[in-house]
C-alpha cells in the first residue's frame, strides 16, 4: 500500500502543494519589503481568531481569516503613519495576538482546547474534503491577486517612495499585501501550524536568493522549493511517523543549507574566472 491509496493522504498532498505554492509566493514580496517576520506576527493574531472560533462555536478558519486580516491592516496603518517603525509595529502585533490568544484559550472549554494543537503545530493529515476546498479557494484567490497586482506590489516592496512618485496607490497596495499575507497564514496553518507558518513564507525565498538575484526567478524557484518541502516533508513524516509540520520546516531549512553551499561555490568559481 502506498500513501496514494489512503484518502486522507491524497487530501494532505493536494493541500501541501497548495500551501507550498502560496506561502513562498507571498513570502517573496514580504521579504522584499523587509518584513520577514510579518508571518509570525499575523500567526499569533490568527491564534486569537482560531481560539475565538472555538469559544463561539463558529468555524475557526473563518474567524482566523477575519481576525488575522484586521490585525494585518492595523499593523500596516501603524507602520504607514511613520510614527512607529516596522519592527516595533510587528512586536505590538506579536504580543497583542499572543496575549489575546492565551486569554481566549483560557476561557475556552477543555475539550475544544485540545483541538487547538492542530492549528498551533499543524495537522495536515487531518485535512478533509471540506478543508481542502477552503484551502484551495483561499490559495487560488491569493495567487490570482498576486497575478493581477504583482507588478505594482513589486514596485511598492522594492521602494515605497518610488511607488508613491510613480502615482501608485501606496496605501491601498500596502493594505492589500497585508491582507494577502494574513490569508496566506491561514492557508498554511493546517500544514505547519501557526508557530511555524512564517518559516514556510521565508525559508524557500531565502533559499532561492542564494541561487539567483532576479525577483521573478526568485519567486518561481521559491515556489518550487516550497512544494518540494511540503510534499517531501509530508511524505517523510508519514513513513517516519514524526510530526509533519516540523518535518516540512526542517526539510526546508536543509534545502537552504544546501543552496547556501552551492551559491558560495558558484560565486567563488565566478570570482576565480574573472581574476584569471
Amino acid at each position: 500500500m502506498t500513501i496514494l491509496d489512503l484518502d486522507f493522504m491524497r487530501y494532505a498532498l493536494v493541500a501541501a502543494v497548495m500551501v507550498g505554492l502560496t506561502a513562498p509566493a507571498v513570502g517573496t514580496f514580504i521579504v522584499q519589503r523587509r518584513l520577514a517576520l510579518l508571518g509570525d506576527g499575523i500567526g499569533h493574531v490568527a491564534l486569537t481568531g482560531v481560539a475565538l472560533g472555538f469559544l463561539t462555536g463558529t468555524a475557526p478558519v473563518a474567524t482566523a481569516v477575519v481576525v488575522a486580516a484586521l490585525g494585518a491592516v492595523a499593523i500596516e496603518m501603524v507602520r504607514a503613519r511613520g510614527k512607529t517603525s516596522g519592527d516595533v509595529a510587528l512586536a505590538l502585533l506579536f504580543y497583542g495576538g499572543l496575549a489575546g490568544g492565551v486569554m481566549i484559550i483560557y476561557l475556552t472549554p477543555g475539550e475544544s482546547t485540545a483541538s487547538l494543537n492542530s492549528y498551533l503545530f499543524g495537522a495536515i493529515t487531518s485535512v478533509d474534503s471540506t478543508d481542502l476546498w477552503v484551502i484551495a479557494g483561499l490559495a487560488v484567490t491569493v495567487l490570482a491577486l498576486l497575478a493581477v497586482f504583482g507588478r505594482e506590489l513589486f514596485v511598492l516592496c522594492q521602494d515605497e517612495e518610488v511607488a508613491r512618485a510613480s502615482g501608485l496607490p501606496v496605501r491601498f497596495l500596502g493594505l492589500l499585501i497585508a491582507v494577502i499575507a494574513s490569508v496566506t497564514v491561514v492557508v498554511a496553518m493546517r500544514a505547519v501550524g501557526l508557530l511555524l507558518v512564517s518559516a514556510l513564507m521565508v525559508v524557500p525565498v531565502a533559499t532561492s536568493q542564494q541561487l539567483t538575484r532576479s525577483f521573478r526567478t526568485t519567486m518561481a524557484l521559491s515556489m518550487v522549493f516550497g512544494v518540494l518541502a511540503t510534499v517531501g516533508g509530508l511524505t517523510s513524516s508519514f513513513y517516519l511517523d514524526v510530526p509533519s509540520g516540523a518535518t516540512i520546516v526542517l526539510l526546508a531549512l536543509a534545502g537552504f543549507a544546501v543552496a547556501l553551499g552551492i551559491g558560495r561555490f558558484v560565486r567563488r568559481s565566478r570570482t576565480g574566472e574573472s581574476t584569471a
